[in-house]
């Protein structure tokens, strides 16, 4: 069918939607197709678009460098730590954030944006420093520190925001049969926030996964991350091998995302980034 013909048929509104989508799907997907491509390619030669020869040569390649499977290792390790420390600091703020007014509240939640607000870098730089003079540079806590300042955008606002969503006369229904404070927390509170709270682990965990720069320069060269091992292998290794361990980087992503997905809404994210 010719474009003027679809056009017709479907009417203008439905034809320039499709006409947008196509344009997403290939700017967004092209690249990924490609990558996959390359990954399972035993040959291949720019500017060539498809392999002269597909196989798993260079992902044997890749299982071999005992430096490269350790680095998988390290980073779910951290990311794991990460993850579990940002909760048990996080979780008690979030709760007292979305309880509790008092003097300052709202620019005290906008300051967890700071590290956001521009290039990381300056933040790395000037926590280098400090971690100098505390003997944190090439450690396991330096580098979970430095993924932790990541993390409490997420870890603070979303989970406030399902706190906030709980209605206070079921904490105090509990208090009123004899229940404490922390039964009630543990019992009535935390529960009804949980969908919050996966969702700000998840972006945590991934968050995590994906730094690189931080950890590159504060844990360099004792931890060795996925992220930072792919510097290595797009600067040592053939093309074909950095395609390799950027599937093997995105995997846990697509997983935790896949397993988590019912939790990862608009409507989790919009009411945890309110201001209240």
């Amino acid at each position: 069918m010719s474009p003027k013909r679809f056009y017709h048929a479907v009417g203008a509104h439905k034809f320039w939607n499709f006409v947008v989508f196509s344009i997403f799907l290939l700017f967004f997907y092209t690249p990924l197709v490609n990558n996959i491509m390359i990954a399972f390619a035993n040959t291949y030669r720019f500017p060539d678009v498809i392999p002269q020869e597909f196989g798993f040569r260079w992902w044997e390649f890749i299982f071999e460098q005992d430096q490269l499977v350790s680095s998988i290792f390290a980073s779910f390790g951290v990311a794991a730590l990460t993850t579990i420390i940002s909760l048990l600091v996080c979780i008690p703020a979030a709760y007292a954030i979305a309880r509790y007014n008092f003097f300052g509240k709202k620019f005290f939640m906008l300051t967890f944006l700071i590290s956001n607000a521009f290039p990381k870098m300056g933040i790395y730089v000037a926590m280098a420093i400090i971690f100098y003079r505390l003997d944190l540079m090439g450690t396991l806590p330096g580098v979970i520190i430095v993924h932790l300042i990541n993390t409490l955008m997420f870890m603070i606002w979303l989970p406030a925001g399902s706190f906030r969503a709980i209605h206070k006369q079921q904490e105090e229904a509990a208090r009123d049969v004899g229940a404490s404070p922390f039964t009630v927390f543990r019992k009535i509170s935390l529960p009804l926030a949980m969908p919050g709270i996966a969702v700000a682990s998840v972006y945590t965990f991934l968050g995590s996964m994906e730094e690189a720069q931080g950890t590159l320069l504060v844990g360099f060269p004792d931890i060795n991350t996925m992220s930072t091992a792919m510097y290595g292998v797009i600067l040592d290794y053939p093309l074909t091998a950095g395609a390799v361990f950027s599937l093997i980087l995105m995997v846990p992503s697509v997983i935790i995302i896949g397993m988590f997905r019912k939790y990862l809404s608009a409507d989790a994210l919009g009411q945890g980034f309110k201001l209240k």
